[in-house]
């Protein structure tokens, strides 16, 4: 049985995949997005030295003055990287290129994993919700994502070797349970690029189906041209093109997430 989550707690949820290619960026600025649509305080912060989620926000990566790589060794408080994203109705604490040295730059710190959990903490009473955009790899950096969150949402293609990278991430989400965070757990698994024609996504589809139950969530996002082209403009396809099949999914699945957080993360 689970117990509900109070209405004012702030949820922070890591997006992560350790394959790349995956939707993953795509996936954090539309729920963003999405979950700003219905009227909720979000703060994206983009964890991956790519700064995709960034530039998809609407930010420019190469001329903003604090960083989450700031934040992360101590040179700056959290309130001072936050920007608005106008595009996203969300506000995003960025990355560049920088953030590829914190691997390095935390080895001195003491508890260095969990350096994004205590600057998290500073803002709990300003956002209802925290999406965190992991790199596709479990490094120090996913580590530090994963050591902040309650939970963690996973999307994924349905093919083939995408179920082997699932089982991988599956172990890794249970040993940071075990042995940093354990109020982290599995929310759910998003199903993306999605096309109904294929065979083989539908024998996937339905093997998640089997084997995760309820963790996967009903929301399915189509493979959607208009999705794609969004990041171009550093508009999120929620926003870029509401009547979009692919921003109507995303809408679909942040109210998803909003109900599944009011019944309990776990």
């Amino acid at each position: 049985m689970t117990t509900p989550t109070p209405s004012n707690m702030m949820r922070v949820f890591c997006i992560a995949n350790q394959k790349g290619g995956v939707g993953k960026t795509t996936t954090t600025t539309n729920l963003a997005a999405g979950l700003a649509s219905h009227a909720k305080r979000v703060l994206l912060i983009d964890l991956d030295p790519q700064g995709n989620a960034t530039m998809g926000s609407g930010i420019d990566k190469s001329s903003i003055e604090h960083t989450v790589y700031d934040v992360l060794i101590n040179e700056c408080e959290i309130r001072q990287a936050i920007v608005a994203s106008d595009s996203g109705g969300y506000d995003v604490l960025p990355a560049n290129r920088e953030l590829a040295g914190a691997e390095i730059d935390l080895v001195g710190f003491n508890e260095r994993e969990l350096q994004l959990k205590k600057a998290i903490d500073q803002v709990s009473d300003r956002y209802d919700f925290v999406l965190i955009d992991c790199p596709p790899a479990l490094s120090l950096l996913t580590l530090n994502g994963l050591a902040a969150a309650h939970g963690v949402i996973i999307p994924m293609q349905c093919e083939y070797f995408a179920l082997e990278g699932l089982s991988d991430l599956v172990n890794t989400i249970k040993r940071v349970h075990r042995n940093i965070n354990n109020d982290l757990t599995l929310i759910g698994l998003l199903r993306v690029m999605f096309d109904p024609r294929m065979t083989l996504q539908q024998q996937v589809s339905a093997q998640l189906e089997q084997h995760f139950g309820d963790k996967v969530f009903k929301t399915i996002v189509p493979r959607n041209v208009r999705l794609a082209e969004a990041p171009s403009y550093g508009i999120p396809g929620v926003s870029y093109d509401k009547s979009s099949r692919g921003a109507k999914a995303y809408i679909d699945f942040a109210q998803e997430v909003i109900e599944r957080t009011e019944n309990g993360v776990q």
